[in-house]
């Protein structure tokens, strides 16, 4: 089924709001589906329920490197964007979007994701008119391009994309080079970056006591995970200032639910209806009350679940393993009694998993970054640190430049990143044991700035001599580390040595 005719009117609009000066050159689109043009009807202007013009569009897909795909649809034909008349199977604008780069590509949808500053609204809506056919019989109309933004899902890309056998080559040109001059225009005033950021938000909902909340969803087509247990949670709005914003607000359309205080845990990595990568930030939250007493208004029922019984229901992998993932962070309460294969942290025979945190340092001038972490947050609240965060299913250095970019709008080439020092700390005999990676980061683009005020309330610098109070304990231990040419510091292991 095509696009309806709202979804165009309401990508148009959406496109107005920001760009209100191409109104005049919309205006004719915009009557004919106020008048009910058909966008899949026929071309005939003759017709009232023909559309204005022939409706296309194309992807502007943007890599880390601030460059843009480009495809040649035949052999010596110029360098365009993958694109094309939107066909009869595509659903949405961005459906045809993401075929067009798949099939004159070769990149599918689950290599690509949607971008936090554009989501389903274009960036640019070209329109020309097509000339008459030579003969007469095909009328003058306009084109409309709807221009839409993605970025790349995957950390590392090569310079040029795989492709179907046959298909003409591709390309990557900085936006300066991108030859539209709207399209230009618009990429460098917003500057998109290509690192694929969160659009959606989940709320991990536990009772202190190893359950945890699930939502089973409705089994109908076209929802996300139709018939399974899921977190709770949904996609960004326009009408939404953060993803904390975006959480409690489907917490209260979705089941009338009000958490005092929701902590940033984790990015969990899931597949959309249109089959693109959806990064999805889940937010931690307690609560111990009875979901029968819930107003739900999306899904079937929301129930308790513990780790002995998830196995067997209809979870999707990534989210079961999120949930396990919190379980072991947060002690024995939530993981140990509960856990399939219990273990003891500590013991000296037995395997226990460590959580891998990745930190990152930057000097300037004899300077280093820190952050004041917000004073609600559960782990440091009101305390100095590095820019940090947890590996999810990913490599160090890809979580440190996912981080910096989330955390402060930082942007690092991987390959300007290198090990400063590593240290080995367990907080109290029954937690989790750590191991935190600091790396430096020679280069940098950006200055830092607050993008998760839940988290940070300023970043400032800091002379390495006159470092602020108070500061987390390892992150001084780390500095200091670094200071005296030390790669390796232990914190918190009784019968062993400080640092190495």
């Amino acid at each position: 089924m095509p696009p309806t005719r709202s979804h165009l009117r309401g990508a148009v609009a959406a496109h107005l709001e920001r760009r209100p000066a191409a109104r005049e050159a919309l205006e004719d689109l915009l009557t004919a589906l106020d008048a009910g043009a058909d966008p899949a009807g026929p071309t005939d202007p003759a017709r009232p329920t023909a559309p204005a013009g022939l409706i296309t569009c194309s992807a502007v897909v943007v890599d880390r490197h601030r460059r843009v795909l480009h495809v040649r649809h035949r052999p010596g034909g110029s360098l365009l964007l993958p694109g094309g008349p939107v066909g009869p199977d595509d659903r949405t604008l961005l459906d045809a979007a993401l075929r067009a780069v798949h099939e004159q590509a070769g990149i599918p949808p689950a290599a690509l994701c949607r971008t936090a500053e554009y989501l389903d609204v274009p960036v640019d809506i070209d329109v020309r008119t097509a000339q008459a056919g030579p003969t007469g019989g095909e009328p003058a109309r306009r084109h409309y391009d709807f221009r839409m933004v993605l970025h790349l899902a995957e950390e590392e890309t090569a310079d040029a994309p795989p492709r179907p056998e046959g298909a003409p080559g591709a390309e990557w040109l900085p936006f300066d080079e991108v030859g539209p001059p709207a399209l230009r225009a618009g990429l460098l005033e917003s500057g998109p970056d290509g690192l694929a950021e969160p659009v959606n938000a989940s709320a991990l909902i536990h009772d202190g006591a190893g359950r945890y909340l699930l939502h089973l969803r409705d089994h109908v087509p076209g929802i996300w995970e139709p018939g399974a247990w899921a977190l709770l949670g949904g996609g960004r709005e326009p009408q939404d200032t953060s993803l904390e914003d975006t959480v409690r607000r489907e917490l209260r359309e979705e089941a009338g639910l009000e958490p005092s205080a929701l902590e940033p845990f984790a990015v969990e990595h899931a597949t959309g209806t249109d089959g693109t990568t959806v990064p999805v930030q889940v937010f931690a939250t307690r609560w111990n009350g009875d979901p029968g007493t819930l107003t739900l208004t999306e899904g079937v029922m929301l129930a308790w679940h513990d780790l002995r019984t998830m196995p067997r229901l209809r979870l999707s992998p990534s989210t079961l393993a999120l949930i396990r993932r919190h379980a072991a962070e947060h002690g024995p309460e939530h993981g140990a009694a509960h856990a399939p294969e219990p273990v003891r942290a500590g013991s000296a025979n037995t395997p226990v998993p460590h959580i891998v945190g990745v930190h990152l340092y930057l000097e300037r001038d004899g300077e280093v970054l820190l952050g004041l972490r917000h004073p609600d947050s559960v782990f440091a609240g009101s305390t100095h640190h590095f820019l940090a965060g947890h590996c999810e299913q990913e490599s160090a250095v890809g979580a440190l430049v996912r981080e910096a970019h989330e955390e402060a709008g930082i942007t690092i080439d991987p390959a300007d990143v290198d090990l400063v020092h590593l240290v080995h700390v367990r907080d109290r005999p029954d937690a989790p044991p750590r191991m935190q990676l600091v790396f430096r980061a020679r280069r940098w683009r950006g200055e830092p700035r607050l993008r998760e005020p839940d988290r940070c309330v300023s970043w400032n610098w800091w002379p390495l001599d006159a470092l602020p109070e108070p500061i987390v304990p390892y992150a001084r231990a780390a500095l200091e580390g670094i200071r005296a040419g030390r790669p390796y510091t232990e914190l918190g292991w009784t019968g062993s040595g400080s640092a190495r």
